[in-house]
C-alpha cells in the first residue's frame, strides 16, 4: 500500500542553483534518485525567474554564482511570502563560521560545505521535505 500511496503524490520538485557542471550533473542524478523533479539554473538570476516561474519544494543553492550570489537569491527567496514554503540548502566551498552565518541569516534552512557527503545531503533534503 505504500507504494501505491507514493505513486498517487505528484513528485516533489527540486531546482539546482549551480554554475559547475559537474556539479549539476552529480546533483540532479542523485535527487532524481530520491524521487524529485530537478530543474536546474546556472546564476543568480536564471534562479529567481525559475523560482516564479513554478515554486519548488527545495532549492539547492550554490553561494558564489555568476549574476547575482546565492546570498542575495536566498533574501530574495525569502522575501516573497508566497515561497514560505520553499526549502532552501545552501551548497558551497565557503566553510567559514561567518560564512555559515551569513547564510542562515539570509534564510537558508541548511548551510553543506563543499566537498560533502552524497548520503548526507540526500537525507538532509528528504528530512527538509518530510518535515
Amino acid at each position: 500500500m505504500a507504494k501505491r500511496k507514493q505513486k498517487n503524490k505528484p513528485p516533489r520538485s527540486l531546482l539546482v542553483v549551480e554554475d559547475e557542471p559537474n556539479i549539476v550533473v552529480s546533483l540532479r542524478f542523485l535527487m532524481e534518485r530520491a524521487g524529485f523533479e530537478v530543474r536546474v539554473a546556472s546564476d543568480g538570476e536564471a534562479a529567481l525567474r525559475a523560482i516564479e516561474a513554478q515554486h519548488p519544494d527545495v532549492v539547492l543553492l550554490d553561494v558564489m554564482l555568476p549574476e547575482r550570489d546565492g546570498y542575495s537569491v536566498c533574501r530574495a527567496i525569502r522575501e516573497q511570502p508566497d515561497c514560505a514554503d520553499v526549502r532552501i540548502v545552501m551548497l558551497t566551498a565557503k566553510g567559514r563560521a561567518e560564512d555559515r552565518d551569513m547564510g542562515m541569516a539570509a534564510g537558508a534552512d541548511e548551510y553543506v560545505v563543499k566537498p560533502f557527503s552524497t548520503r548526507d545531503l540526500v537525507q538532509t533534503v528528504l528530512t527538509l521535505v518530510e518535515g
